[in-house]
């Protein structure tokens, strides 16, 4: 893909970055791909994920992958110094950005109202389990369980016949992230017409009943007709095996009217119209496992997934591979997409980490950056925005308010 040497979307924008784990270093890291200067504040225990593997030299991969291109700087919040040093911080930054529990900054000495005083301009957000107001502001929240309390473990658990598990997939962390930077950009527009900044409270609770588009269905109350499918219903999309063993998806419920005659169409079954276990989406449902047997038995008689793509296509139908992560990484599509950097591993190799999602036609808005050590920008971030002497970033350091961790050579 042809980049540009325009200016990205976000450049002059800072973000003053006070989140670990995932939900609030997700949204950074889309401020910074988008071109803010992001400058993550770690506490001197570090970030949860630095201590996660797979670890390539003194570097986390995990931590890696949603930290890359931020500065950061490491300072102990429970000194009054400290506190300081970051009022003098906001007053030079356009965007904070948190995901402590409710009243943690507040306790601090650094919650929106104390900031805001410091920079009408500043642009707070909050990210939180259940948000900073109501019984449940104080409440610890992980996507786990969240993801419980939200309804998601326990669909889950419904499409596997009743046998609950945890998703091995952060969703109410990523989504929440996803949602808060849109947040962010907004507030950000309505101050180039008020020139005023705001505080922006962001559950993770509400943003998984906001994503998931299967909570109407679940508030509503009443019967449908016999002849529609409730929501879609995806779950019970067909996932198929070729004759080669490769396993597909084909997206639409294959009992829904319409979408019935596709599959029969592709398959070449026209004497399954008149079947009476399949003659309308009421008995098709009830003879769900059935109908789902015969699309199985059809997908073993096609070789190679490119072929039964090519049937699906030409009846109208998508079609995907069952493939890891690794195997799309490594696909011609992801080649020409750029979908896949190489990040520097700060000890003389790199390894893979995923590319920003977007392309823009007027600047380049790709992964740039490498992954930082703790307080390894505590004397360039302090010096450039807030005039803070050599001599004394190490009278700080020595009195334990700023930190740095580096590897030993």
């Amino acid at each position: 893909m042809t980049q540009t040497s325009a200016p990205r979307p976000l450049e002059g924008i800072r973000v003053l970055d006070f989140t670990r784990v995932l939900s609030g270093p997700h949204c950074t890291r889309m401020l910074s791909d988008l071109g803010a200067e992001v400058i993550k504040v770690e506490p001197p225990e570090g970030d949860l994920t630095r201590f996660a593997f797979p670890r390539v030299g003194s570097m986390s991969t995990y931590f890696a992958q949603q930290n890359i291109g931020k500065k950061n700087i490491s300072m102990d919040l429970k000194k009054p110094e400290a506190v300081e040093l970051i009022k003098k911080l906001v007053a030079e930054c356009d965007v904070l950005v948190e995901n402590y529990r409710g009243g943690v900054m507040d306790k601090l000495g650094l919650g929106y109202s104390v900031l805001s005083d410091v920079n009408p301009r500043l642009i707070y957000a909050a990210i939180s389990g259940y948000g900073n107001t109501g019984p449940w502001s104080h409440r610890r929240a992980y996507a786990t369980v969240v993801n419980a309390e939200t309804g998601m473990t326990g669909l889950q658990a419904r499409a596997r016949g009743g046998q609950a598990t945890n998703d091995p997939h952060s969703h109410a962390d990523v989504y929440t992230g996803m949602e808060t930077a849109a947040a962010v950009l907004a507030a950000l527009y309505q101050r180039e017409q008020t020139n005023v900044g705001q505080y922006i409270d962001v559950s993770m609770a509400q943003t998984m009943l906001y994503v998931n588009e299967h909570v109407q269905n679940e508030l509503y109350e009443a019967d449908v007709p016999a002849d529609q499918i409730r929501s879609f219903q995806p779950g019970d999309y067909p996932i198929l095996q070729t004759g080669d063993g490769t396993y597909v998806v084909v997206s639409g419920h294959p009992a829904e009217r319409g979408t019935f005659d596709l599959f029969v169409n592709a398959m070449q079954r026209p004497s399954m119209l008149e079947d009476e276990r399949f003659t309308d989406v009421a008995t098709r449902l009830q003879n769900l496992d059935a109908l789902a047997n015969e699309l199985r038995n059809w997908a073993r008689s096609i070789e190679t997934a490119q072929e039964i793509e090519d049937v699906m296509a030409e009846a109208g139908l998508a079609m995907g591979v069952v493939r890891t992560m690794s195997e799309l990484a490594d696909t011609d599509w992801a080649e020409d997409r750029n979908v896949i950097i190489d990040a520097d591993d700060r000890s003389g190799s790199t390894f893979r980490v995923p590319n920003a999602p977007w392309v823009f036609s007027g600047s380049d808005v790709s992964t740039r950056g490498i992954p930082k050590f703790r307080g390894e920008d505590n004397a360039s971030v302090l010096q450039q925005l807030v005039g803070v002497s050599p001599e004394e970033v190490e009278r700080l350091t020595a009195s334990g308010v700023l930190s740095i961790r580096l590897p030993k050579k």
